[in-house]
């Protein structure tokens, strides 16, 4: 669960230009990119979020610079900055689905500013945030991975610590689906993402091949593989998947490759099945 003190900084609150810019240089927050104020002047952009958002009118105007000091009491300024902070990733999962908001988030993932994808045969494919949910305070921000179609855990605590709901369930294949050529290939690495190493050729460099990987567990017969972590057929059936959707309906093309992987997937357990019935 996210608690609504995971957004508290600590950090003063003397805005030096302005609290947007104050916001985004917290430590934990490299994740945002900035909202344009007219944006967050619009009001119909806003709409529904001042039933989610406590002193939303106070909050808005303090995103904006126009709360001035004398219009709250000391002792509300700690709530009014906490739900400023709320409001604010509230409104910048709106934005990042706009063409403009995806333009300043494809500037942040050319410079890997989310990270880079731990899975050896990924070659390095930045990550992009997003949420389980877009629902606040249930699930702590993810990062999706387009070539492996998998989602992973930020490394830092901090990152960790901030609400999926902030950037949505949509936003990373609503960037795949407006900017297409941003899909990693499926086999070896890009090339705008490995420089060569010195010396070399880049267009004459070795790719790792899938096969050149040794897994331990492909050599390992059924039984020992059933010995060592139960059935394996029970263990495929419990493994959990994410499914990319945009808007909460699943994209089409990854939708349908899918479909077919998890039919393949049963064709598999069910020669699993078979054979630990064989080996009794």
């Amino acid at each position: 669960m996210i608690r609504r003190d995971d957004f508290s900084s600590g950090s003063d609150s003397d805005y030096s230009n302005s609290w947007i810019s104050w916001f985004l240089s917290n430590k934990g927050n490299e994740y945002f990119c900035q909202v344009e104020e007219d944006y967050i002047l619009d009001r119909f952009n806003l709409t529904g979020l001042n039933v989610e958002v406590q002193h939303y009118t106070h909050a808005l105007d303090l995103i904006t610079d126009n709360l001035a000091d004398d219009e709250f009491e000391e002792e509300h300024r700690g709530g009014i900055e906490l739900s400023a902070r709320f409001l604010y990733g509230l409104i910048h999962a709106r934005w990042i689905i706009t063409s403009r908001g995806l333009v300043k988030m494809l500037e942040k993932f050319k410079k890997a500013d989310f990270g880079r994808c731990p899975r050896v045969l990924c070659h390095g494919q930045p990550l992009l945030p997003v949420g389980l949910t877009d629902v606040p305070y249930e699930k702590s921000v993810k990062l999706y991975c387009g070539r492996c179609e998998d989602i992973y855990s930020p490394k830092s605590t901090r990152h960790g610590s901030v609400d999926g709901a902030f950037f949505g369930t949509s936003f990373p294949h609503m960037m795949y689906l407006v900017y297409p050529a941003l899909l990693p290939s499926k086999a070896g690495p890009s090339d705008h993402l490995l420089p060569a190493p010195a010396g070399t050729d880049p267009r004459t460099r070795r790719r790792d091949k899938p096969e050149d990987v040794q897994n331990p567990a492909a050599q390992m017969t059924t039984a020992q593989l059933s010995e060592e972590q139960g059935s394996t057929a029970t263990a495929a059936l419990s493994a959990e998947r994410y499914r990319p959707k945009v808007f909460g309906f699943q994209i089409n093309e990854i939708a349908k490759l899918q479909r077919w992987q998890e039919a393949m997937r049963d064709k598999q357990i069910a020669r699993l099945v078979a054979a630990e019935q064989a080996e009794q």
